[in-house]
C-alpha cells in the first residue's frame, strides 16, 4: 500500500471538509448580519446564535486548513521491522477482534479514508492509541485499558 496515495486521499478529504466549513461559515455570517436577523426584542437571539455558529465554523475551517498544510508538507519515511513507530508510519495492529490500519499523522485524528479495500484511520501521537504506538516496533505486544476494558494489541507491520 503506497503511503503517498494514502496521504493524497487524506489531503483530498481535508480539502473537501475545508470547503464545506468555509461555505457554512459564510452562510452563518450572512445570516448573522442579515437585516432579517436583527433582534425584535430582548428574547430574540437569532442573529447572536448565527454569529456564534459563524465563529465556530470559521474555527473549524482554520483547523482544517492547518491540517491540510501539515499533511501537504509531511515527509513519508519508509519504516522497516526494526524501526520505531513515529509520525508518517502506516501501522497494522492486531487485536482480539481483528486487524486494523492506522496512519500516524500530524493532525486530523479520526479522519477515515479507504485505500484499495482497506479502511485506514488517521491518529495523532497525542491520541491514546498514538501515545501507545510511538516507539513500538513490528512484533511488539502490549495491553492497556480502553473504555474500562482490557485490550491487547500486536504490531503486525509498520510501513
Amino acid at each position: 500500500m503506497k503511503k503517498a496515495a494514502l496521504v493524497q486521499k487524506i489531503i483530498a478529504q481535508l480539502a473537501a471538509e475545508l470547503e464545506a466549513y468555509a461555505q457554512s461559515a459564510r452562510s452563518a455570517h450572512a445570516e448573522a448580519t442579515d437585516e432579517q436577523s436583527k433582534a425584535e426584542n430582548k428574547y430574540d437571539t437569532r442573529g447572536l446564535e448565527a454569529s456564534y455558529l459563524a465563529v465556530g465554523q470559521s474555527r473549524q475551517a482554520l483547523e482544517t486548513s492547518e491540517a491540510l498544510e501539515q499533511f501537504s508538507a509531511l515527509p513519508l519515511p519508509e519504516f522497516g521491522p526494526e524501526d520505531s513507530i513515529d509520525l508518517g508510519a502506516l501501522v497494522e495492529l492486531e487485536t482480539k477482534v481483528g486487524r486494523a490500519l492506522y496512519f500516524l499523522g500530524p493532525r486530523a485524528g479520526g479522519t477515515e479514508v479507504v485505500l484499495g479495500r482497506r479502511e485506514v484511520l488517521v491518529i495523532t501521537p497525542q491520541s491514546p492509541i498514538g501515545q501507545q504506538l510511538v516507539g513500538k516496533k513490528q512484533g511488539d505486544r502490549w495491553e492497556t485499558q480502553i473504555a474500562g476494558k482490557r485490550s491487547s494489541f500486536r504490531v503486525v507491520s509498520v510501513a
